[in-house]
């Protein structure tokens, strides 16, 4: 009567990207053309943030 779809998501592949470490706690991963000091300050800007 009712067919349901099947839900399929795929998670990014850690090993084509760069981690960025923010702080002892915080990692972030973004792509390996990316600059990581850039990807850090962004991360910092967001508000509630706080280094």
């Amino acid at each position: 009567m009712y067919d349901r779809k099947h839900h399929h998501f795929s998670s990014p592949d850690l090993k084509k990207m760069q981690e960025v470490v923010i702080n002892a706690r915080t990692r972030i991963y973004i792509g390996s053309d990316e600059d990581p000091e850039e990807a850090k300050e962004r991360y910092l800007s967001r508000m509630g943030v706080k280094p």
